[in-house]
């Protein structure tokens, strides 16, 4: 119990890695990486890119770390910068993932689709929608965030999460809708 007590606060190793400590660095990285890789996690293709994902977050917030005001927990200021590294990283290979195709993917008709079909042509469709949407969708389908929470990781207003929130899903239901027609 007094180890518990003893635990320097995030705050505290915030200050000491401004001072030159390395070491205190290492352990707020210690401490937040599994919400770090959960995050990136939604939104990474493999693993190799869910590390780099990562990697980056922390090496952003490394140099941003003298901008942390305190005003909410170092865990808050964190996720927001995994989310806004995420979306960055959407951004950057979404023209890769709009060369990918259907072709393979066997759609049939809806009572028969395998769920593991069903994943693939969801991925499908996932990974041709709009950095934006994408990161919306993921937000709030799959991490099931509110719409406060996501207006708050992007810093995107309510209404604007609200009315991206809306074109992402129509822009998937168009494109799931014409794979059930192939």
């Amino acid at each position: 119990m007094s180890a518990h007590l003893d635990e320097p606060t995030d705050e505290r190793l915030i200050q000491s890695t401004l001072t030159g400590d390395d070491e205190a660095f290492a352990e707020l990285v210690r401490r937040h990486k599994s919400r770090v890789f959960g995050i990136a996690g939604r939104f990474a293709r493999n693993d190799h890119e869910l590390d780099d994902i990562c990697q980056d977050v922390f090496i952003r917030a490394y140099h941003n770390l003298g901008k942390f005001r305190g005003d909410a927990p170092f865990e808050h200021w964190l996720a927001r910068i995994a989310v806004r590294t995420c979306y960055d990283a959407l951004r950057k290979t979404r023209r890769d993932r709009n060369n990918v195709s259907l072709d393979g993917i066997e759609v049939g008709a809806k009572d028969n689709v395998s769920a593991e079909r069903a994943r693939e042509v969801l991925d499908f469709a996932l990974a041709r929608l709009s950095a934006e949407e994408r990161l919306v969708i993921t937000l709030l389908e799959l991490e099931e965030k509110s719409v406060g929470e996501i207006a708050g990781l992007t810093g995107w207003s309510e209404s604007n999460v609200k009315v991206r929130a809306h074109r992402a899903r129509n822009a998937l239901k168009r494109m799931l809708e014409a794979s059930h027609e192939r």
